[in-house]
């Protein structure tokens, strides 16, 4: 069975979400997350269709050890949510602005 790993929310980093989002395609992606408000699946969170799956599986992964998201296993999909409550609970108001920032 898969085992993720997901930091307690006292030791998520400034730096290790900043150094999450600084790429393009995961802050793509966080921000596909913010727009559904619900749990998604890798695939409907990639932010190109064509993406393979080693890449996008990789950026998740850099997302859950930073914090941003928690992910579990649905059947045969991983399922994703936005770590929303506990990154506002470190870094009030971090994510709301660093998401209204143009690309």
């Amino acid at each position: 069975m898969v085992q993720f790993v997901h930091p307690p929310r006292d030791e998520i980093t400034l730096a290790g979400v900043l150094a999450a989002l600084a790429d393009p395609m995961r802050l793509r992606i966080i921000k596909s997350l913010v727009a559904k408000d619900e749990c998604m699946s890798c695939t409907e969170a990639a932010p190109c269709p064509d993406m393979a799956k080693s890449t996008l599986s990789n950026h998740f992964r850099i997302l859950r050890e930073a914090g941003l998201v928690r992910t579990s296993k649905q059947g045969v999909e991983h399922r994703n949510v936005l770590r929303e409550e506990d990154i506002n609970a470190r870094f009030p108001k971090l994510l709301k602005t660093i998401l209204s920032l143009p690309e």
